[in-house]
């Protein structure tokens, strides 16, 4: 289980770069407007592969902190190890200033198609960002209430929602 967790921990630090790279000229406000980022940029690149399957599932401002949320189609290279997890969930803040916020204690709560709601999962600061793999195993729209507590100790929430076709 140890190089399980070491490989999925080296295979996710090694697409940072590129998704920092693909979304680098992106504006934020055109998220709306883009379903898929293109790749033409990454051709031959090893790792263009693991890129994908992101998708920018939304962005949203509360109290100041701006909160870029991502999902990874991750299903594939799971299943070959073994794993029931579909997908990794990610999220980034950024303050009214532009820096980046990377500490802090993030959790969400996941509704299913069904309207089940998960227990909460936590997200783990990762290098800018904070996620989990999750599974999102049936098909509908699913709702991501994120809950943070920031190093500023002030408590936010955000919404985000995907739909799984």
């Amino acid at each position: 289980m140890k190089k399980v967790n070491a490989l999925l921990a080296a295979l996710f630090l090694l697409s940072l770069p590129l998704a920092a790279g693909a979304m680098e000229g992106m504006k934020h406000g055109d998220h709306d407007k883009t379903e898929k980022m293109e790749h033409g940029s990454m051709k031959g690149m090893e790792h263009g592969k693991m890129m994908e399957g992101m998708a920018m599932i939304g962005e949203e401002t509360e109290e100041g902190v701006k909160a870029m949320a991502h999902l990874n189609d991750v299903k594939e290279a799971m299943a070959k190890m073994g794993m029931k997890e579909t997908h990794h969930f990610m999220v980034a803040f950024v303050d009214a200033a532009g820096k980046p916020v990377t500490e802090g204690t993030v959790a969400m709560k996941i509704e299913d198609p069904s309207g089940k709601v998960s227990e909460p999962v936590m997200l783990m600061g990762m290098q800018g960002h904070f996620g989990a793999d999750i599974v999102l195993a049936e098909k509908g729209e699913y709702h991501f209430n994120v809950g943070t507590k920031l190093a500023d100790g002030q408590k936010r929430q955000y919404d985000f929602h995907y739909t799984v076709e």
